[in-house]
């Protein structure tokens, strides 16, 4: 009987030291990031009205889904030539894009009249998924849906969500994959990689 008993008492201890573990890993871990704001789109067209035309007509399309895929995205891109640019690639269903709508809120508000904010509807199956998630969570800026994820992919060199990737005045790229925890952060990588390049 004290045989069969030691294996037992033995697994249940390394459960439990697994268990501890994987506790104090999850204190130690950083915040979850801030709960997209609870501003309108109005209110978000109002901070940052004002702004450089070619800024402006970001807002004015604040959290609209848009077609027309990757020759639509390119185009806005080109048209933006000359200004810092912020793409975030994301999904309805990506947790983590999820967990990093409020960073982009706040810094896209933040920053929105010295930087352009681009989103990518990416891998979403209806485009309606898409559109419900940005009236749930609006932003100052609109996205681009893509349904293949052949623009996301062909823009971020990536087919994994979220990825941000930051073009400074000149067209020089940065792609960084992985969700934002913070503001801070996020804002950091926009000084660095879209402004002060």
């Amino acid at each position: 009987m004290t045989r069969k008993r030691l294996p037992v008492a033995v697994g249940g201890v390394a459960v439990l030291a697994l268990l501890i573990i994987g506790l104090i890993q999850l204190a130690g871990s950083s915040q979850a990031p801030p709960a997209p704001a609870l501003l309108s789109i109005a209110q978000m067209r109002a901070r940052l009205s004002g702004s450089p035309p070619p800024l402006a007509s970001l807002h004015a399309q604040a959290s609209e889904l848009l077609g027309g895929g990757l020759p639509a995205l390119q185009a806005r891109l080109a048209s933006l030539r000359g200004w810092p640019v912020v793409v975030n690639k994301w999904a309805s269903w990506c947790v983590p894009c999820r967990m990093e709508l409020g960073v982009f809120q706040r810094a896209a508000l933040a920053q929105g009249r010295m930087v352009a904010f681009i989103g990518i509807d990416s891998g979403d199956a209806a485009q309606a998924d898409g559109r419900a998630f940005l009236r749930s969570f609006p932003v100052s800026y609109p996205s681009y849906w893509d349904h293949s994820g052949a623009a996301g992919a062909a823009i971020t060199d990536s087919s994994f969500t979220p990825v941000t990737v930051f073009y400074d005045r000149g067209g020089a790229q940065y792609i960084h994959q992985g969700p934002y925890p913070s503001q801070a952060k996020l804002e950091r990588d926009i000084r660095r990689y879209a402004l002060d390049a």
